[in-house]
Parts: C-alpha cells; sequence; structure tokens
C-alpha cells in the first residue's frame, strides 16, 4: 500500500514538473532560493544581534533610517531591471545584438542619472527625516550617512536585468549570500564590541555596496562577452524607433514603483511618522518575520518573468497559462504551510530569540501573514502583466490603492496604530493583486482569441 502510494505520487510530482517552462523557473529560482535561503538565515541571526543590542525604539529608528534611503532611492528610479529584461529580451530573440547593446547603454545613463538625483536628494531631505522619523535630529547625520549606498547602486537594477535575461542567476545568487556575509561580520563585530547605531549602519553600507558592486561587475563582463569589449560605443539612435514605447515603459513603472512605495513599501515611515519609534520597532519586527514565508517566493518573479516575456513574443498562450497556473500552486502550497507555522509558533519564537519586550509584534504579524498569503500565491500578477504589454494597469491599480491607503492611514493609524497599518498593508495586497490577476487572464484571453481569428480562413 506504502509503495503504491508513492508510486502516486511519483507519477503526480513528474506531471506537475513536465512543463519546461517550469522547470527551467525552478530550477533557476533554485539558484536564487539557495542564495535566499542562505541570505534570510544569515539576516535573521543579523536582526537578532541587532534587535538585542539596540533595543526595540533604536531598531524602530533604523528600520526608518534604512526605509527613508530606499523610498527615496524608488522613487528616483525607472525599474531599469524591467526594461532590460523587456527589451534585451525581445532584441535578443530577434538576433539584434546592437539594438541589445544600445538599450543596455541607454538603462545604465538614466539609471547613473536617477541615482544622482536620489542621492541629492536623501542630503537634502535628511533633516526632516531625523525630525519627523526619529523624532531625534541628532540622527542627522545618521540619515546622511547611510545615503551613501545609492551611489554603491549606481547602475545595479540595469546590472540585475541583464544577468536575468542571460540566465546568470547563480552569479546573482552568490553575489547576495557574499554582501550578507560582510554585512553578518561586521554586525557581529559590532555586537561583540556593543557599539551603537552607526556602526549598525555602516556594516549596512559595506556588506550592500559589496553585492551592488558585484552585480555591476558581472554585468558589464556579460554584456562584453555577448557583444564584444566595444559594446558600449553603440549609438544610442538605434532606439529611435521604439523611443515612445521605452519612454512609455519606463514612464509606467517608475509610477507604478513610485505608488508602490505608499501601498506597501513605506511602511516603517508612516508609523514612524504618525507614532513612534516603539511601534516602528515592532512592525519592523514583524516584516522580519514574515520574510520567512516570502523567502522561497521572492526569487520566483525574478525567473518568471524573462521566460514570460520570451512566451509572449513567440505567441505560447497555453505555455503561459500552464506555467503560471502550476506556479500558483507550487508558491500556494508553500506560503499556507509556513503562515500556519508561523501563527501557532510565532509567540514563543519572538520571546526566545529577540526577548520579550518584543512580543507586540506577534499580532502584527498574524494580520500581515493573511495579505502575503494571497501575494505569494499570485506572485507572477506584476510580471505577468509587464509582459503582456499592460506596463500601465499595475501603475493605474496603486494609484487607486494609493489613495484608499492614505485615507485610511490618516483615519486610522493615529487611532490604532501600527496593527491597523498591518491591516491595510494586507487589504492593500489582497484587492491589488486580485485586479491584477482578473486583467491579466482577461487580457491573455482576448490576445489568444484574436491571433486564432486572424488564423481563420
Amino acid at each position: 500500500m506504502n509503495l503504491a502510494l508513492s508510486d502516486r505520487v511519483r507519477r503526480l510530482l513528474e506531471k506537475f514538473f513536465a512543463n519546461s517552462l517550469l522547470r527551467r523557473v525552478v530550477k533557476n529560482s533554485a539558484y536564487l532560493f539557495s542564495a535566499t535561503g542562505l541570505v534570510a538565515a544569515i539576516g535573521m541571526v543579523q536582526g537578532i544581534l541587532i534587535a538585542r543590542l539596540l533595543g526595540v525604539a533604536n531598531f524602530g529608528i533604523l528600520g526608518a533610517i534604512i526605509v527613508f534611503t530606499s523610498v527615496i532611492n524608488r522613487f528616483a528610479s525607472f525599474r531599469m531591471s524591467e526594461l532590460v529584461v523587456r527589451y534585451v529580451g525581445e532584441f535578443e530573440e530577434q538576433g539584434d545584438r546592437n539594438r541589445s547593446a544600445a538599450l543596455f547603454k541607454a538603462a545604465a545613463l538614466v539609471e547613473m542619472g536617477a541615482s544622482l538625483v536620489a542621492f541629492s536628494l536623501i542630503w537634502a531631505l535628511a533633516p526632516l527625516g531625523a525630525r519627523w522619523l526619529a523624532k531625534d535630529a541628532s540622527t542627522v547625520n545618521w540619515f546622511v550617512l547611510y545615503g551613501w549606498i545609492v551611489i554603491a547602486n549606481l547602475i545595479a537594477e540595469s546590472s540585475t536585468g541583464l544577468l536575468q535575461i542571460f540566465d546568470r542567476f547563480r552569479r546573482l545568487a552568490w553575489l547576495q549570500v557574499a554582501g550578507s556575509l560582510v554585512t553578518l561580520f561586521f554586525i557581529l563585530l559590532a555586537y561583540v564590541t556593543q557599539r551603537g547605531l552607526e556602526s549598525v549602519l555602516w556594516a549596512y553600507i559595506l556588506g550592500k555596496s559589496v553585492g551592488a558592486l558585484g552585480f555591476t561587475w558581472a554585468a558589464l563582463r556579460e554584456a562584453s562577452l555577448r557583444w564584444g569589449k566595444d559594446w558600449w560605443q553603440t549609438p544610442l539612435h538605434l532606439l529611435r524607433p521604439k523611443f515612445g514605447e521605452l519612454a512609455r515603459f519606463a514612464v509606467s513603472t517608475n509610477i507604478s514603483s513610485s505608488l508602490s512605495l505608499i501601498n506597501k513599501d513605506s511602511e516603517l515611515l508612516w508609523i514612524s511618522f504618525l507614532r513612534n519609534p516603539l511601534e516602528t520597532g515592532y512592525y519592523k519586527l514583524a516584516l522580519s518575520l514574515v520574510n520567512i514565508v516570502q523567502m522561497p517566493v521572492s526569487p520566483l518573479p525574478q525567473t518568471t518573468y524573462p521566460e514570460l516575456s520570451r512566451q509572449m513574443v513567440r505567441g505560447d498562450w497555453n505555455g503561459v497559462r500552464a506555467l503560471l497556473r502550476q506556479a500558483s500552486l507550487l508558491a500556494g502550497g508553500y506560503t499556507l504551510t509556513a503562515a500556519v507555522g508561523l501563527g501557532l509558533f510565532g509567540k514563543p519564537l519572538i520571546r526566545i530569540l529577540y526577548t520579550e519586550p518584543y512580543l507586540p509584534a506577534y499580532p502584527a504579524l498574524l494580520i500581515l501573514l493573511l495579505g502575503f498569503l494571497v501575494a505569494n500565491t499570485f506572485y507572477w500578477h506584476r510580471p505577468a502583466l509587464l509582459a503582456i504589454g499592460r506596463a500601465e494597469f499595475p501603475a493605474q491599480v496603486n494609484f487607486g490603492l494609493a489613495i484608499l491607503k492614505i485615507i485610511g492611514i490618516f483615519l486610522l493609524v493615529p487611532r490604532f496604530g501600527y496593527l491597523a497599518n498591518a491591516a491595510l498593508l494586507s487589504a492593500s495586497y489582497i484587492l491589488g493583486v486580485s485586479l491584477s490577476v482578473v486583467v491579466f487572464v482577461w487580457t491573455l484571453r482576448r490576445r489568444a482569441n484574436q491571433v486564432v481569428a486572424q488564423g481563420a480562413p
């Protein structure tokens, strides 16, 4: 009987992974997942050491400084990794190496300019961050200090996109691990010597710089191997016929990313602004623990997007449907299992690892798990819309959600605190992801029907 059961399980797994696209996504994700697993484990150790070293309030200030820099950088960013994947992938499928090189060159130049703008904004706004977020004007130098990380990431997004489209996921993965190990080393040093917040910030700066500069070096080397050592001399005017389309894509992804900052990525800033660093510390820990649920799923959008882009160019609609259906089963099944585990064991985990003062993070963790269950199950909603040519829709959804969430934040967070913020984030994920999935399915069906109609006699 056991043999028959194992036989059925084996046949089911063979059928499930018969899809070559899914196998390639899982294989590439495995490189990133191996790295993500190590990075997450390293990050958890870092988080425990930092939480014990700094205490809840300073832990919250650290979160505010990191997110402050990230938000400004992403506000100025045009999400060049997505542009590179979308269009270098298209040009490579067409065998047009010159336009591939020109596109990467243009993306890198735009990203350089955006990074310098972001760095200037961080310097200019640092006094406001110290006063309104950390609630301590003397922390201004820490906001400025962490801003230097933007310079290390000068063309990191474009570089990441190029490595993705050429399936260099293993290289991406181990560069991430190298950066995390550097960070862990310096955080451990700070913990042993009982240094303060400034030493922790330096640890993050050094580690993240190693990763970002590594991506840049690897991408420039890949570009030279693919297009020759003089690829950077490729004239940009080769992109002129597609300039309007490229500009629309870049602006749409920038707007979408900027609105996403309000909906999903600036949580700690809202709590810091409307409440206090103590609640920010609780919420930061809840978000850190949710990363256990996200850990295996987070690499999947990076590996799924290039495959979707290729299949869209080829018009393989059935392949797209099969890939996304099976990917959702895989991601959703894991997320549900991990969420139940965290719900059952989250409280003792916090008490043992982070100490008793951090226990108020547990209710926020439970609320966040609901939203992340939906977001992880349909993790592909945004890459799928970009690949099918609906880059504007995520921006439209994020705009509507941003309005609703801002209203909710100012009505609820001052009164109910970080738990209200957790509820608003979960609701934002559930509503936004559901809308995106429905629109993608409708667009895919319409596109497939058009192809069938054009092929009919």
